[in-house]
């Protein structure tokens, strides 16, 4: 009778968290912080941004938030650089750990071509973010081959000049 009981319990509590389980689970569109086969939230709230959207060509990944002074000055100069390129390099930029407006603080310092994600779990060091450097700091730039392979992470800010030169070293590309 005692075993009997203790299974029914046993059962009983299986069945239960199941349930929970379902019902936390994430809404039907998935998220993945995964450093070689991402997909985040655009920024914008419609749609994701996915690293395979960039396959083809190389890609300048630059992780920002509105509270870093660090990002305030080095996104115009990607954003100069980027120009200079002349589109053999892609450029996107991920908001993280972010508290304020993420898109508005984008507009301001001209960023209003590149696709705009939001990281994941980014002040929880659970997102992308995280995924690719672990140091704590702003702002991050993650370097992917055209394959969408990691091939440099860097912490901390890079002015335009330093920008081109990781982008000639890993590319072969330079800016005019």
């Amino acid at each position: 009778m005692r075993a009997t009981l203790a299974i029914m319990i046993i059962a009983a509590a299986a069945v239960l968290a199941v349930f929970l389980l379902r019902s936390t689970s994430p809404p039907s569109t998935s998220y993945s912080t995964a450093r070689s086969a991402w997909a985040l939230p655009a920024l914008s709230g419609h749609g994701t941004v996915r690293l395979a959207d960039f396959r083809g060509k190389p890609l300048v990944l630059d992780f920002y938030a509105s509270w870093c002074t660090a990002c305030q000055t080095e996104l115009p100069e990607f954003l100069s650089v980027d120009k200079q390129l002349g589109g053999r390099v892609q450029f996107a930029a991920v908001d993280s750990e972010e508290n304020g407006d993420g898109v508005g603080f984008a507009r301001r310092y001209g960023i209003t071509v590149w696709p705009l994600a939001r990281d994941v779990g980014g002040s929880q060091s659970s997102g992308l973010r995280d995924a690719l450097e672990s140091t704590p700091g702003m702002p991050i730039t993650a370097f992917y081959d055209s394959n969408g392979r990691v091939l440099r992470v860097r912490l901390g800010a890079l002015s335009g000049d330093a920008l081109a030169a990781q982008i000639t070293q890993l590319y072969g590309v330079s800016a005019t």
